[in-house]
């Protein structure tokens, strides 16, 4: 069994940072990457940034202001954002690629979500 937490959301005035965590624990032989969604009240869920083994990639809306990063012993991911903008303001979600067993397909784990709320 694999769980996926979301935390570090909050509430920060715009030009702030907020630095979210997406912690996988249970059975992990392998945690191959993981990607940032957000999702804002009557807005479908997107994409804003994913690192995996082909490499890492943005949203446009967020490049030069967001960085994701990556570390393998505790098999989190990080979302560092800086110069948050009211748009910004969304509930941010985690989906963690992760392989439970030698030799086993990976499977795809959503977290609960974490609120960002960015005021001017």
């Amino acid at each position: 069994q694999v769980q996926v937490v979301e935390s570090g959301g909050g509430l920060v005035q715009a030009g702030g940072s907020l630095r979210l965590s997406c912690a996988a624990s249970g059975r992990i032989f392998g945690f191959d990457g993981a990607g940032w969604y957000r999702q804002a009240p009557g807005k479908q869920r997107a994409l804003v940034a994913q690192i995996a083994r082909g490499g890492i990639t943005y949203v446009d809306s967020v490049k030069g202001r967001f960085t994701i990063s990556r570390d393998n012993t505790k098999n989190t991911v990080y979302l560092q954002m800086n110069s948050l903008k009211p748009e910004d303001t969304a509930a941010y979600y985690c989906n963690a690629v992760i392989r439970s067993s030698w030799g086993s397909s990976p499977s795809e784990y959503w977290g609960q979500g974490t609120q960002v709320t960015v005021s001017s």
